[in-house]
């Protein structure tokens, strides 16, 4: 008698980036911190909120340090492993930085799966390692109830061409690298009523590595980057917006997404991740919203897996940045413009 195929996505009660604390509790945990560590070698901590700490080693360059894992968003054990790995490795790729090395994290109910099961979400972690030309170094795994993966990633960037989130300069142009909608494909997968096509052209977006930032990071008109990711593009613009007090507009109509028609049919059947709704409880009072509909204001809210990069560049440098986003595939239209206007907010068109 032949087993049921797995389905990872029934034991996790969250889908990948989408089950990330809502930005606002975020902010009363981190809060109890204090102050970034008093280290002057530390050049990046958690007090910016960035992608990834950043230490300097003395010699013009610095370790780049970052983790992230989370529950299944796809049912295939292989891809629900490439796809967190690509989401981890690409905090090093938001720095500009290039990585060097991962360490595996893993969390399996050993009860209810299969260790087998479990190899295959490695092995797919592994992969896209070897995509990133980094060893999966080791790790270290718990039993927990329900399926956990992720990686630590180690990186290295010259510190003259370190990215930040922070560093938007008025009159820059801004860029999104991959489409949106992940969230919206994966809750109707949730619901049972997405097509099989639209889950693969998600997967694939979440399963490609944003390797650009490494070549993004040697333009010096790159002013600014960061992944967007289970904070939604509004989300991580905001951060962006509040890192040098300007204000970010963005052309709702410029916006990539997956299948534009099929995700308006998904929102209009009710398909909203539930941190959509965190997001905007979060931060919608810092979004000001010109004459938007209720759909594009839940698609930049809408929690990304594995985005894309969002970046500032100036308007001398578009040429170049567009040129070497061609280059690698990925969507090379600006989605709006940095403007002085309400400090630390941004503003949908």
């Amino acid at each position: 008698m032949e087993k049921e195929p797995i389905r990872l996505t029934q034991f996790s009660h969250g889908a990948g980036c989408g089950c990330k604390i809502a930005p606002g509790v975020l902010d009363r945990i981190l809060g109890q911190l204090g102050a970034q560590a008093d280290d002057p070698r530390l050049l990046v901590g958690h007090g910016a909120r960035d992608d990834a700490a950043v230490y300097d080693l003395g010699d013009g360059t610095a370790a780049v340090s970052t983790t992230d894992f989370f529950m299944p968003i796809v049912d295939d054990p292989r891809n629900f492993g490439r796809i967190a790995a690509a989401n981890a490795i690409s905090d090093i790729y938001a720095m500009g930085g290039r990585p060097l090395m991962a360490i595996a994290i893993l969390g399996w109910p050993v009860d209810k799966l299969d260790p087998e099961v479990a190899g295959q979400v490695l092995e797919g972690g592994r992969s896209i390692c070897a995509e990133a030309g980094i060893p999966l170094a080791g790790g270290h795994s718990i039993d927990s109830p329900e399926p956990i993966f992720g990686l630590a990633v180690t990186g290295r960037v010259s510190i003259d061409r370190l990215k930040r989130n922070g560093g938007a300069q008025v009159g820059d142009k801004l860029y999104l690298t991959k489409p949106l909608g992940v969230g919206m494909v994966t809750t109707a997968q949730k619901k049972g009523v997405v097509s099989a096509e639209h889950l693969q052209a998600a997967a694939d977006n979440m399963m490609r590595l944003n390797k650009a930032g490494a070549v993004l990071g040697d333009i010096a008109g790159v002013h600014a980057m960061t992944d967007v990711t289970g904070f939604g593009l509004a989300g991580h613009g905001l951060e962006m917006a509040r890192a040098t007090n300007v204000e970010l507009v963005v052309d709702g109509t410029a916006l990539p997404t997956l299948d534009r028609v099929a995700l308006k049919g998904y929102h209009a059947a009710g398909c909203v991740p539930g941190g959509t709704r965190r997001n905007w409880a979060s931060y919608g009072e810092d979004l000001i919203l010109d004459d938007t509909t209720d759909f594009v204001r839940d698609l930049v809210c809408d929690p990304q897996t594995s985005g894309g990069l969002l970046l500032a560049v100036a308007p001398a440098s578009t040429g170049e940045v567009e040129d070497a986003l061609r280059g690698e595939g990925l969507h090379a239209q600006s989605i709006g413009e940095v403007v002085t206007g309400a400090s630390g907010r941004l503003r949908l068109r």
